[in-house]
């Protein structure tokens, strides 16, 4: 990936509706966005990362948003709102700033390490070299039993109770992170290929901060690493 040019897309809004100003919000030490923007700019692939966001005035004393390799954007009017789709902003920021590839990740997402980003990295690279995928994205494993809301099992016979660790895997996209060129994104115009790599990450690095009981857990992570 190194002799590519590799943009990461983070995009942050500034409406939550259920943890009021989270991206602003303090997490232990810094400023929620400052967790995954920290995270992307250690590491030396990333040639640039794009913030597209309707909060730029809510950045605007913090030094991080003054690095050459950060480009902050103006989200359109059209693209504004809860209901406006990821992918839309996607082929906004593809459409601004070409790349080879594309790693999208989310400011929820504090804890994904820059060890695991450069571990996925290579695998994609690896994949694209071997000609057998188009993308990544990350994923969380589950060997558990699960049941549709009517009480029918799905992934396991309750008559005949085998071992968890024994059960098929199944695999739960995180949102944590996606990698994609710009023509596999025309493609299907979605961050997911039509090869996709599946890549397992830690429970931890996939906590997603999506309402206040996962921002207590993440508050709870984060004072434990400081």
């Amino acid at each position: 990936m190194t002799s590519r040019k590799l943009v990461a897309l983070l995009p942050m809004k500034a409406h939550s509706e259920r943890v009021p100003g989270k991206n602003f919000r303090a997490l232990g030490h810094k400023p929620l966005y400052a967790w995954m923007l920290d995270t992307l700019l250690a590491i030396d692939a990333i040639a640039m990362v794009v913030i597209n966001t309707d909060a730029a005035a809510e950045l605007d004393d913090d030094p991080r948003l003054r690095q050459p390799r950060v480009l902050l954007r103006e989200r359109s009017a059209a693209l504004c709102g809860d209901f406006v789709s990821m992918n839309l902003i996607i082929g906004d920021d593809i459409a601004a700033v070409p790349a080879d590839s594309y790693l999208m990740t989310h400011v929820t997402n504090p804890f994904l390490s820059a060890a695991t980003i450069k571990r996925a990295l290579a695998a994609y690279a690896a994949g694209l070299a071997a000609g057998s995928a188009d993308s990544l994205f990350t994923v969380t494993r589950h060997q558990t039993r699960f049941y549709r809301a009517d009480g029918s099992a799905i992934n396991h016979d309750p008559a005949n109770l085998i071992r968890t660790q024994d059960l098929e895997p199944w695999f739960e996209e995180n949102s944590c992170m996606y990698l994609f060129s710009a023509a596999s994104f025309a493609r299907n115009q979605a961050r997911i290929g039509d090869h996709p790599i599946l890549f397992p990450i830690p429970k931890r690095e996939a906590v997603d901060i999506d309402d206040q009981d996962d921002w207590n857990v993440a508050t709870l992570l984060a004072a434990g690493m400081a």
